[in-house]
C-alpha cells in the first residue's frame, strides 16, 4: 500500500486532504490510483491513517479516514548521526540505509580529514539528501522522515553533546571498551548521538576534544570500518541492545 506524508492541519475529523503537488502527481501518473485505492498517510509527528480515496479534484485527492493508530515501526529511542562528510556518493548510501534502520536524524559534520570539493553547491546536496532520505522512509514505511540538518563544523560539535542522554564516538585507536559495554552501562539512554570520522578518521585533535566533552570513544570490532559502514553498524548495535 502506498504511503504519503500530510501535514497536520491537513487532517480532518473524518477525511484527510492531499495537495502536495509531486505527491498528487505520484499518486495519480505514477502509481495511476483511482477512487475506492487504499493509501497509507502520515502526520510525520504521532498519527499513521489506512484511507481510501474518496475524490481526485484538480491537484488534490480526498481520502476518507478508515483506521488511526499510533506509529507502529518508530523506534523508541532516537539516534542521531552526526557524520564526518565523506567523498562523492557515499552520503547517499549512508543516508539511505540508516534510515531504514530508524535513524532519527542525520547532520553532516565537517571535519580536518574531510574532503569536499563543492563547498559552495552545499546547499544543493543538502537537498538531493534529504530526497533520498524521503523515499527511503516510503520504503521502509516509516511514520517520520529524519531531517537531514545543515551541515555544522567539526569545532562546534562538543557544544552541543548535552542534548544527549549518551554520545558515542567508534574511534580506531580504542581497541579496550566496546560499543557493547557503553550500552550496557547506559541502558535508559533515550536520546543518542553517534560521531563517525570521514575517511582517515578523526585527528587527533579532534578526538581528544570529543573525549573531554564527554565522549564515550569504543571499538565496533576487530576490524577497522569504512566510513559508509562504521555509523549504520553502530546504529544497528545501538537499536539492536536498547531497542528489541
Amino acid at each position: 500500500m502506498a504511503r504519503f506524508f500530510v501535514e497536520s492541519g491537513m487532517i480532518k475529523d473524518n477525511y484527510i486532504i492531499l495537495d502536495k503537488e509531486s505527491d498528487y502527481r505520484h499518486m495519480t501518473k505514477v502509481l495511476r490510483l483511482k477512487e475506492g485505492d487504499k493509501v497509507q498517510i502520515s502526520d510525520g509527528e504521532k498519527w499513521e491513517y489506512e484511507t481510501e480515496i474518496q475524490s481526485l479534484g484538480d491537484g488534490f485527492a480526498k481520502l476518507r479516514i478508515m483506521d488511526k493508530q499510533a506509529f507502529a515501526r518508530e523506534p523508541e529511542i532516537k539516534v542521531s548521526l552526526f557524520q564526518g562528510v565523506p567523498k562523492g556518493s557515499k552520503m547517499e548510501l549512508i543516508i539511505q540505509k540508516c534510515v531504514e534502520e530508524g535513524i532519527y536524524e542525520i547532520v553532516p559534520v565537517f571535519m580536518k580529514r574531510s574532503v569536499v570539493l563543492d563547498t559552495g553547491k552545499f546547499n544543493k546536496k543538502i537537498e538531493r539528501w534529504q530526497k533520498i532520505a524521503d523515499e527511503a522512509v516510503k520504503q521502509c514505511k516509516r511514520g517520520i522522515i529524519p531531517k537531514i540538518q545543515d551541515p555544522m563544523d567539526a569545532k562546534e560539535l562538543s557544544n552541543i553533546f548535552d542534548r544527549f542522554d549518551l554520545v558515542l564516538m567508534p574511534y580506531e585507536n580504542e581497541d579496550g571498551y566496546s560499543i557493547k559495554d557503553a550500552l550496557l552501562e547506559n541502558q535508559d539512554a533515550k536520546n543518542i548521538a553517534i560521531i563517525i570520522g570521514p575517511e582517515g578518521g578523526f585527528s587527533d585533535e579532534e578526538a581528544a576534544s570529543y573525549i573531554e566533552a564527554g565522549a564515550k570513544s569504543v571499538t565496533l570490532g576487530k576490524t577497522i570500518l569504512r566510513t559508509e559502514t562504521a555509523g549504520l553498524v553502530a546504529l544497528a548495535m545501538t537499536m539492536y541492545q536498547l531497542e528489541l
